[in-house]
């Protein structure tokens, strides 16, 4: 298919339905959005970057839209981000403008509610974008080769990175995970997911529009929201599905969909069986990073396994590269991949840049996984946190927390290693959990996984602390001994 990103909406717009984009209850046109986003593209052409106020709205999506007709990168500025954060990302993209709805625009103005705009309007200028402006928009798309978003990672091991994302590699990742999934015009995407990730807003908006597909946001991820939206495509994270399987009502209202995806975490096992005797649906599991978009899928025609992310996309390589002094033949090791999504490198900074790729050219995910022997993959955790040695074994935390979730008691658990005088690290699960005790998980543990699998300690926790994508964040656990 095409490079050109935007090729879906150059198209004549025969049968264009009235409600063919709905954000949080609100709809519009895709001839409707294009107008809105010809006058931001007309407002915002020239500049070297534009940051968006990512919130869920039918703003937002012009917004992104007119940056990508205009040439302009896009950098989506998460809604709910504090001041140093928003101000790290302002300042290190070179963003000149921030658009934002108008509504908010004028309610920062009049001093009622300054939002996560706040506090920069003397150092950025900030563009209302109103639905209701119209502007022709005809100039011809970029290279390819032109940075199409500069997304920031999530400053897990220092200040947010941005990464520069390509047009053209926006452009391969939809158009394989079309033919993955079976994506067609046909279909209505279906998802509640934020703006400003690959999962919401690369595949969950820009994936709908290139495909031509009606999009359906439901705002807020509710199950009830996503069984009122009578999607035939859903998008969501293990979070949200997981709560879609505790509302059994709702979760029976989507066994109309043809598809349920999952994605930026691994989904599981227990979620996986009541998505499929809830829905009907074996959900489809990929895998993907900021820096990589997806690159790993299930197919919509295929084998779909539990813990299992699929094969490569058309044009994706992958390896396996165990650590120096790793037994010969382990099983388990960092995912290193190459392929047409890649990323263009970090923003100002040419040595992390280059820390990311092996001397031979391979990008290195940080990622532990394993390749089943017919190239099915399976990601064990991060390398950073996921990798424990214990004993002299190698264990990936993501096998023993879906054996924790298997216990009928548990509803979450993060696993992670702790420095052991005699072990090295000892494996410790922190879980939410009813009914049971350190002992029985434990011996849970024990009778499903090779005994050194089995957690040494349990630490028992309200809830996990969790990111704004429902991802445990492992290094905001207490240590295991102030619990």
């Amino acid at each position: 298919m095409s490079e050109v990103l935007l090729s879906s909406l150059a198209e004549p717009l025969t049968g264009d339905r009235p409600d063919a984009l709905s954000v949080a209850g609100r709809h519009c046109s895709r001839e409707e959005l294009l107008g809105a986003a010809g006058a931001v593209a007309a407002r915002i052409a020239g500049a070297s970057a534009v940051a968006v106020r990512a919130d869920a709205s039918l703003e937002t999506v012009a917004a992104v839209v007119g940056g990508l007709l205009a040439g302009v990168p896009v950098v989506p500025l998460p809604p709910d981000s504090g001041p140093a954060e928003r101000d790290h990302i302002l300042r290190d993209s070179g963003a000149e403008l921030l658009l934002e709805a108008a509504e908010a625009v004028t309610a920062a103005v009049a001093g009622d509610d300054l939002g996560p705009g706040g506090g920069v309007a003397a150092a950025i200028e900030t563009v209302p974008v109103d639905l209701r402006q119209r502007a022709a928009w005809s100039k011809a798309e970029p290279s390819p080769d032109a940075v199409a978003l500069i997304l920031y990672t999530s400053g897990t091991t220092g200040a947010p990175k941005g990464v520069l994302i390509p047009r053209r590699a926006v452009a391969a990742d939809l158009d394989a995970l079309a033919e993955a999934w079976g994506w067609t015009p046909d279909d209505t995407l279906a998802h509640g997911l934020p703006l400003f990730h690959v999962h919401g807003l690369v595949l969950g908006v820009l994936g709908a529009l290139r495909v031509g597909s009606p999009l359906v946001h439901t705002g807020r991820p509710t199950p009830q929201a996503y069984a009122a939206a009578r999607g035939s495509l859903y998008f969501g994270v293990p979070t949200v599905w997981g709560r879609v399987v505790r509302d059994a009502a709702a979760a029976r209202e989507l066994r109309g969909a043809r598809l349920l995806v999952s994605g930026s975490a691994p989904l599981p096992a227990p979620v996986f069986r009541g998505l499929e005797e809830l829905t009907g649906q074996r959900p489809v599991e990929r895998y993907g990073m900021t820096e990589t978009l997806i690159t790993l899928s299930t197919r919509a025609d295929g084998e779909r396994r539990p813990g299992s992310v699929g094969t490569p996309l058309p044009g994706v390589r992958t390896r396996i590269v165990a650590e120096p002094g790793a037994e010969a033949g382990s099983e388990i090791g960092e995912l290193q991949l190459t392929g047409p999504t890649l990323f263009a490198g970090y923003l100002g900074r040419e040595e992390a840049t280059a820390a990311s790729y092996t001397d031979d050219g391979w990008f290195r995910t940080g990622d532990i996984a394993a390749i089943d022997p017919d190239g099915f993959h399976r990601i064990v955790g991060r390398a950073s946190t996921d990798l424990i040695k214990t004993g002299g074994y190698r264990v990936g935390a993501g096998e023993v927390e879906n054996a924790l979730l298997d216990h009928a008691g548990v509803r979450e658990a993060a696993v992670v290693g702790v420095a052991h005088e005699d072990l090295g690290q000892e494996i410790v699960a922190y879980v939410v959990a009813e009914g049971a005790s350190e002992r029985e998980l434990i011996d849970f543990v024990a009778a499903r996984l090779s005994a050194h699998k089995r957690p040494r300690r349990v630490v028992f926790l309200e809830e996990l602390p969790r990111n704004a994508m429902g991802k445990p964040q492992k290094r905001l656990l207490p240590p295991p001994d102030a619990s």
